[in-house]
């Protein structure tokens, strides 16, 4: 959908509109900055103009005593509540990355029953490295770790680790072995959404799952008139997603199953 792609490409301009910051190799640190913005977009991203909810969540639990981030929660929660995954669809600059490699022409590995078990694993890794190792870092050490954005987060290196690298000679000088193994996540990343479609969000992204849970509830995204449907599941087909049905947990509200369905059962917008 060009609209959905015009809505992407605005959304990530309104994340990362310090466009200086990619001149200087500098990190924008206005009090604004504090205030999360819906998709997943670091916060150490030298344009980025607000914090992301998933770095944000980690940095209270770092800190010296376990704190409940309970500004964080109530914030993706609200998120969660008005729109879902659909965050994921229109609103995340990851994703739009990922779709934009999947474009090149390369055989490709469509979903199967393995993809869709495979789904599970954002879960671990969020209850794991979201929850679980800062907590652990913290006990053990006396101050914790932001676990995913550390060992894991692709985003967070193409976003800032590597913008850094280039325009701020103090990064370069401090590169060490975590950036290259980030970096080597970010590789992995980019060759496999190349031949699989948006795999950080169907397999690694904990802000996704979290948002999954309220894709039934959200007042926007996608929504079937049960009096049209006839059950054919051609949208079920045509989607790249790990779905069942359409806005289940798995469901990224993209709207590209309304233009599949031949019946005009399914929309997107106020459900």
């Amino acid at each position: 959908m060009a609209k959905r792609k015009i809505v992407q490409l605005i959304t990530t301009l309104l994340y990362n509109g310090n466009l200086s910051g990619f001149v200087k190799g500098e990190i924008w640190q206005n009090q604004p900055k504090s205030v999360c913005v819906p998709g997943l977009n670091c916060y150490s991203c030298p344009g980025a103009l607000g914090a992301c909810p998933i770095g944000s969540f980690q940095a209270t639990m770092a800190g010296t005593a376990l704190k409940i981030p309970f500004y964080v929660l109530g914030l993706i929660t609200l998120f969660g509540i008005l729109l879902g995954r659909l965050i994921c669809g229109w609103m995340c600059p990851f994703g739009l990355v990922q779709e934009l490699l999947y474009k090149i022409p390369t055989p490709k590995i469509s979903k199967s029953d393995f993809t869709r078990k495979l789904t599970s694993l954002k879960y671990v890794i969020g209850i794991v490295f979201v929850i679980l190792l800062p907590i652990y870092y913290c006990l053990a050490n006396g101050v914790g770790s932001p676990a995913f954005c550390k060992f894991i987060c692709p985003a967070g290196t193409l976003e800032a680790g590597i913008p850094l690298a280039i325009g701020n000679e103090y990064v370069r000088n401090t590169i060490g072995l975590m950036f290259g193994w980030k970096a080597l996540v970010l590789a992995v990343v980019v060759i496999t959404s190349i031949v699989m479609y948006r795999p950080f969000c169907r397999f690694i992204c904990p802000l996704g799952a979290f948002y999954g849970f309220f894709n039934k509830i959200s007042f926007f995204g996608v929504k079937v008139d049960a009096l049209k449907c006839t059950d054919c599941k051609q949208c079920i087909r045509t989607c790249k997603m790990d779905v069942k049905c359409v806005g289940d947990k798995e469901c990224i509200n993209c709207g590209e199953c309304a233009k599949t369905c031949k019946f005009g059962a399914i929309s997107i917008g106020k459900k």
